[in-house]
């Protein structure tokens, strides 16, 4: 047999190899498991999947083309490592056998992608197989294995087997705490140089603090402001560093600002519902600014998760014939739920009934197992990444405040998780008159007539853009869209000092049923979209008062500890 006849052989034996191992691997692709944090990579299509022969033999005949252009170049030439900076240290430029490895790789890579792309079924089933192909293909990537990576070969090498060392060590670490370490966690601490703006706990009941902001200027606009963050996570994303903080910003542009900081739920809350959430946190702390501030009105925002919780409470005011609030601004929030990016792999009947069967009547959702799914989501960004660096470098990731508020994970009580995803994520009953019915009332969001600010981010995965956008079609009040440059967080914490990224508004008093219809008429303006708020905000404030000299409001609502207060510090 001739070279050419032999590496056909070779190649097509290679080529079954991986075929075979496809499938094998949707055949044997498991139900929703217990564990969320373990749900990546290991969704169920709910249909049968397979592949168009004519599809199948044109992904094979390209597979066998590009090996053969490999095995032709001798895999890959020293020096030129595949464009993936998983693969672009000195280690696997200097080193032919981890550049061919790495080529190899990338190889099956696309080919694999490919054929997830072309599986027959419907847009759900295409999603999960896409999902789940890109979970294992992170994992398997040779530059998690210590006996591929040549980068942390080297690094032995040269470190005569600390690195090693270390990488133990800092194993043992994370097992101990329980989670990956993204950054080094030791050189943070909420109140000391996180979470610093100046203000105190003013108000607390079982499931909230009510934290009060000292005034920056002399005088504070007479409608006072409250922040409801999701309770998802900790409020002090709004609040990270003096430079970035939305909150600061907030008091320094005049607003008197008080914000929900959520209590990190235990066992003594494992039977909380999203209607005690709504009736005794979110409409009790509109109630309690209220009561302090002695305002007819008060301004809101509901940030994530925290804008549907507001939303609801908006329209349990409505069915009350109340009117507190005079706006509200959602940021990154869902309230229609027809569009839920990469989050919808997850949902569907059989995985909602599974949670409610699991935790309905009583549990915790563990934050560490919501964090980590999360974290799944961007794979190589936010596990492997990290796997890589810690464990087969020895290295200490370096401090991100960002990044230890990521870690500084939530519990959510059980009946509260399974209803929303009943209601919201897998039935879209919110969007519906008397869809869903919460401390007593039936709602009607197209009766809330509230003048609204809502902002998008453009490449956020956790609220699509046109997610974000579709609460233009729900409410029937003056309102305002603006989309901003980048993610879920970045793209919301974008101070107009760092003069970073750019956001979009439109000119015209309507909103086109779809996103893309708004997006062909607006305009892109450099800067954060904070300024743009700020002066929308402005026309809500009313007149300007002088500034309190004192938190909270005599005995009932005094001062109790500064801020953050102490429900923040609490680990789940």
């Amino acid at each position: 047999m001739d070279s050419d006849a032999q590496w056909a052989e070779g190649a097509r034996q290679l080529q079954q190899m991986w075929s075979d191992s496809w499938n094998r691997m949707l055949q044997s692709m498991p139900v929703p498991p217990v564990d969320l944090g373990a749900i990546a990579g290991s969704m169920a299509p709910q249909a049968p999947v397979r592949l168009s022969p004519e599809k199948l033999g044109e992904l094979q005949q390209r597979y066998l083309n590009e090996m053969q252009a490999l095995f032709a170049s001798g895999l890959a030439e020293s020096g030129k490592p595949p464009s993936d900076k998983r693969f672009s240290g000195e280690g696997w430029v200097q080193n032919p056998v981890a550049s061919a490895v790495a080529s190899a790789y990338m190889l099956q890579a696309r080919t694999m992608m490919a054929m997830a792309d072309a599986v027959e079924g419907d847009e759900k089933t295409r999603a999960r197989v896409r999902f789940g192909v890109e979970q294992w293909l992170a994992a398997v990537s040779p530059s998690n294995f210590l006996a591929f990576n040549a980068e942390a070969q080297k690094k032995a090498l040269d470190t005569q087997g600390e690195s090693i060392a270390k990488g133990i060590a800092n194993m043992l670490h994370d097992m101990r705490q329980g989670h990956i370490s993204m950054t080094d966690e030791s050189q943070f601490e909420v109140g000391r140089n996180v979470a610093t703006t100046e203000g105190a706990v003013v108000f607390e009941n079982e499931y909230f603090q009510l934290l009060e902001y000292k005034p920056l200027t002399a005088k504070v606009y007479e409608r006072p402001f409250l922040l409801v963050p999701p309770c998802i996570n900790k409020f002090y994303i709004l609040d990270l560093q003096p430079e970035n903080s939305l909150i600061r910003h907030l008091v320094a542009e005049g607003h008197r600002t008080f914000v929900v900081s959520w209590r990190n739920p235990d066992e003594s809350m494992a039977t909380a519902t999203w209607d005690d959430y709504i009736e005794n946190a979110v409409l009790k702390a509109i109630d309690t600014v209220q009561e302090i501030s002695g305002a007819d009105q008060i301004n809101t925002l509901g940030f994530c998760v925290g804008g549907t919780m507001l939303s609801n409470a908006l329209g349990v005011l409505n069915a009350r014939k109340e009117s507190p609030v005079a706006s509200a601004t959602l940021l990154t929030a869902l309230v229609d739920f027809t569009e839920t990016g990469i989050l919808d792999v997850f949902i569907d009947e059989n995985f909602v009934r599974f949670r409610e069967m699991q935790m309905g009547q009583g549990g915790l959702m563990k934050g560490q197992d919501l964090a980590s799914t999360f974290s799944f989501l961007r794979p190589n960004d936010l596990v492997w990444n990290y796997v890589v660096g810690n464990y087969l470098k020895g290295e200490t990731p370096p401090p991100f405040d960002l990044l230890y508020w990521n870690s500084d994970s939530t519990n959510l009580p059980g009946p509260w998780y399974a209803w929303y995803l009943r209601n919201f994520y897998l039935e879209n009953r919110l969007t519906q008159p008397g869809g869903v019915t919460v401390c007593g009332e039936k709602l009607d969001l197209g009766k809330v007539d509230v003048p609204m600010y809502i902002y998008g981010s453009r490449e956020d995965h956790i609220v699509p853009i046109e997610g974000a956008y579709a609460s233009t079609q729900v409410f029937p009040g003056k309102k305002r869209f603006v989309m901003g440059a980048s993610g879920h967080i970045a793209g919301v914490i974008n101070p107009p000092a760092k003069k970073k990224r750019s956001y979009w508004v439109h000119s015209g008093a309507k909103f086109p049923a779809s996103f893309d219809g708004w997006l062909e008429g607006a305009t892109e303006h450099p800067g954060s979209w904070w300024t743009d708020w700020t002066q929308w905000l402005a026309g809500h404030g009313g007149r300007q008062i002088a500034a309190p000299k004192a938190y909270g409001k005599g005995t009932k609502y005094k001062a109790s500890e500064p801020a953050p207060g102490s429900y923040v510090k609490q680990k789940a």
